[in-house]
């Protein structure tokens, strides 16, 4: 039987394009349960995702523009998943 490997669709925003260079370098995870994104505390991999925006930025972007829009995903992403994280009355 033949089988085919589905390829993922071509990102088109550089938002997106920045998530999934932080993906890649491994900056950020996917919370296995829920799917939100984890800002992961590897100072080595972010290194790694800025120097790709900046080496290989998308086409018609700088590079000053990509390393950019990776910093800013990357602020926009917590540490935790909010639907992981204990409710307010757990900590009375």
């Amino acid at each position: 039987m033949l089988m085919t490997i589905k390829r993922r669709p071509t990102t088109r925003t550089l938002p997106g394009w920045a998530i999934h260079v932080l993906q890649e370098a491994g900056a950020i995870r996917e919370c296995e349960e829920h799917g939100w994104m984890q800002a992961r505390a590897d100072p080595h991999a972010r290194e790694r995702a800025f120097d790709i925006a900046r080496l290989y930025p998308p086409a018609d972007v700088s590079p000053h523009a990509a390393e950019t829009a990776v910093r800013d995903a990357l602020g926009s992403i917590g540490d935790t998943c909010p639907e992981c994280a204990p409710d307010e009355q757990d900590w009375r």
